[in-house]
């Protein structure tokens, strides 16, 4: 019984998982780098501004093909995100094993320094000094 208690504790994180698996496996194999296979960016379309989210596509790309400095380059946020994701995946199913929930104690400090490095990145990325962050 303690066995299936522990499938059943990991399934959502597991779900997860393989729903991320997944779409890193599709853009590994549908390449963003041919234009027509992805919306271009409305942001980046219209008014010719990189947003944070730009070249999100591209960095995953080079991602799972193992090539982590092209991936840096395309957005070097992304590929911070997905360590993170990493991390905060391995301490959820580490919690959930032991029949823990996983408890991120976000208060407004946080959220307003994760928009305020949003906003630093995309402005410094649309600067000159910043083209070194251009997709």
């Amino acid at each position: 019984m303690h066995a299936r208690a522990v499938l059943g504790r990991i399934a959502v994180p597991a779900g997860l998982l393989a729903a991320v698996a997944g779409a890193f496996a599709y853009v590994g194999t549908v390449d963003p780098n041919e234009p027509g296979h992805y919306p271009v960016c409305p942001l980046l379309r219209y008014a010719g501004v990189y947003c944070p989210g730009c070249g999100g596509l591209r960095s995953a790309h080079a991602f799972v093909h193992g090539d982590l400095l092209t991936a840096l380059h395309d957005n070097a946020l992304a590929v911070a995100g997905y360590l993170v994701f990493a991390v905060l995946w391995t301490a959820w199913v580490a919690r959930a094993v032991r029949g823990r929930p996983l408890r991120l104690p976000l208060g407004p400090v946080h959220l307003w320094s994760l928009g305020a490095l949003l906003l630093a990145f995309t402005v410094v990325r649309n600067l000159p000094f910043g083209s070194w962050l251009h997709p």
